[in-house]
């Protein structure tokens, strides 16, 4: 089980892009390379992700107990030839005094060696100290080699080699010279996220170049697979992704696209071990939901995409009448924000879903950052394991925004522990089905959040089945009763007349307007003429050559019919058949 840490002296030494560049040149020769980060960070992962072509798993000591650390590494690193850990921060540095959560600790606990980074500006002979102080701080770190990187040339290099070999028995695996290709782009939360570059793909590519033709891999690889066997790890212990669910599965829908993609793979791999189907979709594209029971709404940068998440106003009206309708949610800081009214950045405002009673506003500076530690309440949505409550639980939280005008009879499922969260003592809004918090928690660290909300969305979904006696309903018209489903749609075609239209759109709490009878009767002839039923581009190049384009368009389409949109709406007041797919 070829392994090894990649850590630093210190923050911003370019271990990152080091990290990336290893993965991507190592993955290039064919290996399977199994990527890992210490700490909490989603960004860091998605980059490592993308060189290596695998998931990135966190390795998380204030998160995880070292049972469930040792136990997702060697889960993980058992399905690959070798495997690289990104530390964070300094070799030793960490929360506690003692160094129990340090990069130095993991390395102890896993048995890595270190590859230690040295931002090498400016320095010469007094390299040596440092790596010999960082050798005799901890005797149980094997420091199995140093890389030098940010070098002024080929004599600065010289130079640093010849005393590192003096004064020292390090090896010098790879020296780096200062190259913008080696750069990501950075704004106020770090890193830029690698799915919201088109050229992501490319500039890995050329960092494994770079890195594969100024690190002696060869080296790399034999000290990484100079290492004792690590006990592979019990049943008891590993993710039972494979394992058929117990109970009936579940379609869950995943936000996941430019605006929102914080997700740690093994939460995704424990919805699907509680029996849950990831039905993907993009809040900056889609019109509509898909078919699903419940939402995940995950970390992101709304921020950035304040103005698309706005445009696509079909897809905010339909999210927000899906909770209003009691779909199950959770939602995760970036998705917390846009499940409310408005989004604020300095003097830009945009809508939202607005099915949250808050408006969000970003600042400057971080208003909570750091790890989290949070308590249940009484208000909790999800059911809990027995015995286990209140839950105490531990997450991390890091958002310059914050929220207004908050409705004063909000519920919250969490009380602030350590952190902030919402307002320093709560978090977790609780409304209707939807519990959104600027906590991020992660099943793999023992919070249990997904089987208890896999749970939560099964228990919504068998509670909503109609009883049999109600699989039909009648709408009186001019005193004759006729025959609708429970949603609404006729179960005679014949049946239909503009009568039926008003009195099922007063039911929807829609008013007709002549655009609406517009769009009806179209729907009416098309299907008449083709005996199928208009496709949403067929709405659209005919009310684009009647209405013109800036009305003709799939968003005023969606906000003519905002329960779920002409195809559905509009064909239930029309009086056609349900379309693919809808249930």
């Amino acid at each position: 089980m070829s392994r090894f840490l990649v850590s630093a002296a210190h923050k911003s030494s370019g271990k990152t892009t080091i990290t990336v560049g290893l993965c991507a040149a190592l993955a290039a020769q064919g290996l399977a390379v199994q990527p890992f980060k210490k700490g909490p960070d989603y960004i860091d992962p998605m980059w490592l992700g993308q060189a290596s072509g695998r998931a990135c798993f966190n390795l998380d000591p204030f998160l995880m107990t070292p049972e469930q650390i040792t136990a997702c590494f060697t889960q993980h690193a058992a399905q690959a030839d070798i495997s690289i850990v990104e530390g964070n921060k300094g070799l030793y540095d960490g929360l506690a005094l003692d160094g129990s959560n340090s990069n130095a600790a993991l390395a102890h606990l896993l048995d890595l060696p270190v590859v230690l980074v040295l931002d090498a500006r400016g320095m010469t002979r007094g390299i040596a100290p440092l790596i010999l102080g960082y050798q005799a701080f901890d005797p149980r770190i094997r420091i199995a080699g140093v890389i030098l990187n940010q070098l002024g040339g080929a004599r600065h290099e010289s130079k640093l080699r010849a005393v590192i070999e003096h004064y020292t028995d390090v090896p010098v695996l790879g020296a780096i010279a200062h190259d913008p290709r080696l750069a990501v782009v950075e704004r106020h939360l770090g890193l830029m996220p690698n799915h919201e570059l088109d050229d992501a793909a490319q500039r890995v590519h050329a960092m494994g170049e770079l890195i594969a033709a100024q690190v002696d891999l060869s080296r790399v690889l034999a000290l990484a697979a100079n290492v004792a066997p690590l006990p592979s790890p019990s049943p008891a212990q590993t993710t039972a992704v494979l394992a058929p669910a117990p109970q009936p599965r579940v379609r869950i829908g995943l936000a996941r696209d430019k605006a929102f993609g914080f997700y740690y793979p093994d939460d995704l791999l424990a919805l699907e071990a509680a029996g849950a189907e990831i039905v993907p979709f993009n809040t900056l594209q889609d019109a509509c939901l898909p078919d699903v029971d419940g939402l995940f709404i995950g970390g992101g940068f709304p921020e950035m995409f304040m103005p698309e998440l706005q445009a696509n106003t079909a897809l905010r009206h339909g999210i927000r009448a899906a909770i209003e309708g009691g779909l199950p949610v959770y939602a995760e800081c970036g998705g917390l924000m846009y499940l409310a009214r408005t989004l604020r950045w300095k003097e830009n405002v945009y809508e939202m879903v607005g099915a949250l009673p808050a408006n969000v506003v970003m600042h400057e500076r971080p208003v909570g950052r750091g790890y989290m530690e949070l308590q249940t309440t009484t208000d909790a949505p999800w059911p809990a394991p027995a015995g286990a409550a209140p839950q105490t639980l531990r997450g991390h939280e890091f958002h310059y925004s914050s929220l207004e005008n908050l409705a004063p009879d909000l519920k919250f499922a969490y009380q602030v522990l350590r952190g902030h969260g919402v307002d320093g003592q709560r978090d977790g809004i609780v409304y209707r089905n939807v519990l959104a918090s600027y906590a991020h928690l992660r099943n793999g660290a023992g919070t249990d959040w997904a089987p208890q909300f896999v749970a939560f969305v099964r228990a919504h979904c068998i509670a909503s089945q109609p009883p049999a006696t109600a699989a039909a309903r009648s709408v009186l018209i001019n005193g004759k009763a006729i025959a609708t489903d429970v949603e609404g749609y006729l179960r005679n075609l014949d049946d239909w007349s503009e009568d039926f239209a008003r009195a099922q759109a007063k039911a929807e709490g829609l008013e007709l307007t002549d655009e609406h009878w517009q769009v009806i009767h179209f729907l009416r002839s098309y299907f008449e003429e083709h005996r199928v039923q208009a496709q949403v581009r067929a709405m659209i190049w005919h009310f684009a050559r009647v209405w013109g384009p800036e009305r003709g368009n799939n968003h005023h389409l969606h906000d003519l019919f905002p329960i779920g949109g002409p195809q559905k709406q509009g064909n239930r007041l029309a009086g056609l058949l349900k379309t693919k797919g809808e249930h």
